[in-house]
């Protein structure tokens, strides 16, 4: 996954250095030179590990390539490749001057019609949010004729940070009728929107979704701790229940480097023609 433009700036409050020596010292047994495995394919693969793992941190600055090289007994334009192949994942940020920084793991989901909060336990992250506003306001225009809401009508508004392993993820808005449920602050800081929506008898049986990017405005920066005008993946979606009722409208935004939707596609099978 490669991002154009604006960079993510390094994580802040966490950067620690690792010399050359310790970040080879995790690696080296790891490389078998007798792979036919290109080397360059096997060290980004070891460091994605690691990564992973925890064992390099998030923040972590790795060491210098030529120092890294050497430790490894690898020509540098393999550590090069190496590392430009995590910096195309998104796995680490490459900075003029700071040297390679471990960037937070990207999240991949599949595009189905489930809620972030379950996708990311399903992965194995740890998902938490900081609500925002929680609020019952007349939805405006755009928002009532989506859900077929007469003009002036009552929605419940929500605004939410969600966070994955404590780093910021998305910032998500949510629209509701009035009266479809009753939600508390509490709720919503510990378990996901559709699981309560669920628990209450409220089942999102199919949705319209549109995916697609935009710059992160001053105030998405301050929350996602990103660049003014870095990347952002703009998701809208419209979910209905079972007897065909819009029951919400959500507009979510997620940092572009740390989230990606995963598809499979068919293709459309034509009978042969004669």
């Amino acid at each position: 996954m490669v991002v154009v433009g604006q960079r993510l700036r390094p994580p802040e409050g966490r950067a620690r250095a690792m010399g050359a020596t310790q970040v080879a010292d995790l690696i080296r047994a790891r490389l078998d030179r007798g792979s036919p495995v290109p080397l360059y394919y096997q060290l980004a693969q070891t460091l994605q590990g690691l990564i992973e793992s925890s064992a390099l941190t998030v923040g972590t600055r790795l060491g210098n390539e030529a120092d890294l090289a050497q430790e490894l007994g690898v020509s540098r334009p393999t550590v090069r490749r190496a590392l430009g192949y995590l910096a195309d994942s998104g796995s680490v940020l490459r900075l003029r001057g700071m040297g390679t920084v471990v960037m937070p793991v990207p999240i991949r989901r599949s595009v189905a019609l489930t809620g972030v909060y379950d996708d990311l336990l399903e992965s194995g992250h740890r998902p938490s949010t900081i609500v925002l506003s929680i609020a019952t306001i007349s939805a405006p225009a755009a928002v009532a004729a989506t859900l077929n809401l007469s003009d002036g009508a009552k929605a419940l508004y929500l605004s939410r940070l969600r966070l994955v392993d404590d780093e910021p993820l998305a910032v998500m808005e949510n629209y509701l009728p009035a009266g479809l449920l009753k939600l508390a602050r509490l709720q919503l800081e510990q378990t996901g929107l559709y699981r309560v929506m669920r628990a209450a008898g409220i089942v999102p049986r199919v949705a319209s979704q549109t995916i697609g990017a935009r710059a992160a405005t001053t105030e998405e920066a301050q929350l996602l701790e990103i660049d003014e005008g870095a990347p952002l993946l703009q998701l809208q979606r419209v979910s209905y229940d079972e007897t065909g009722r819009a029951i919400e409208y959500a507009s979510h935004a997620y940092i572009a480097a740390r989230h990606s939707f995963q598809m499979n596609l068919v293709s459309e099978t034509r009978a042969a023609q004669p």
